[in-house]
C-alpha cells in the first residue's frame, strides 16, 4: 500500500548511469520518455531539466528497469552497438519553449550519418534569420544524441560546437557514417 509521503512510479524520475563508447551518459526517464541524457556527469543542463521535472528522483541501476524505461535504455544501447537507427523512434518529452521544440522536432528528421546546417534548420522551421537562436536551440538541447543536435554543422561544413565536446562530435558522426555505410554494403549484396 502507498502512503502519502512515497511518491507513485509514474511520478518517479528514473535515473541511470549508462557505460558507451563515448563516456558515461547519465539519462533520466519520467513515465514513458526520456527527459534528459548528459554527456558529461556534472552537466548542468542535466541537473537544470532534473530540478524542472514534476517528481522524485530515484538512482537505480539498469538492471532494475523494466517497461519502456527498459526499452528506451536498450534502445542507446544498440545504438552504440551498431544499429544507429534504435533512437529513432525513442519516446521525448524535454521542457522548452515553442521554437526549441520546433528545432528539436526538425533535429529528429536528420538521417543518421548526415549533417546540415544551422541555417538550413532555421528556414525549415520557419525562421530563415534565426541561425544563430537554432545553435541556442542545439546548446540547450537536453537529450543529445536521441535529439541528434551533433549532425548539425556550419553553413561553411565545419563542425562548429557541441556541448560535448569536438571529439564526441566527431565520434558520433564517424559511427553513423560507418554503420549506415556498412547497412548500405550488405543491402546491395
Amino acid at each position: 500500500m502507498q502512503t502519502m509521503n512515497q511518491p507513485r512510479m509514474q511520478d518517479t524520475i528514473l535515473v541511470v548511469e549508462l557505460d558507451s563508447p563515448i563516456g558515461r551518459l547519465p539519462m533520466a526517464i519520467h513515465r514513458d520518455a526520456l527527459c534528459a541524457l548528459a554527456l558529461d556527469a556534472d552537466d548542468a543542463t542535466f541537473t537544470r531539466s532534473l530540478a524542472a521535472m514534476p517528481g522524485a528522483v530515484r538512482h537505480c541501476a539498469i538492471d532494475e528497469l523494466d517497461g519502456e524505461a527498459a526499452r528506451i535504455v536498450d534502445a542507446i544501447t544498440r545504438y552504440f552497438d551498431g544499429d544507429i537507427h534504435a533512437i529513432d523512434d525513442v519516446p521525448v518529452r524535454a521542457a522548452g519553449s515553442g521554437f526549441q521544440h520546433r528545432v528539436w522536432d526538425a533535429l529528429r528528421t536528420i538521417p543518421a550519418g548526415e549533417t546540415t546546417s544551422y541555417a538550413q534548420i532555421a528556414a525549415e522551421v520557419g525562421a530563415p534569420a534565426a541561425s544563430r537562436a537554432v545553435g541556442r536551440a542545439n546548446g540547450t538541447n537536453p537529450v543529445p544524441i536521441v535529439v541528434p543536435c551533433h549532425r548539425v554543422i556550419r553553413a561553411d561544413g565545419t563542425l562548429g560546437g557541441y556541448g560535448g565536446g569536438l571529439d564526441r562530435k566527431r565520434w558520433l558522426l564517424a559511427h553513423e557514417r560507418a554503420h549506415t555505410s556498412a547497412r548500405a554494403g550488405a543491402l546491395a549484396l
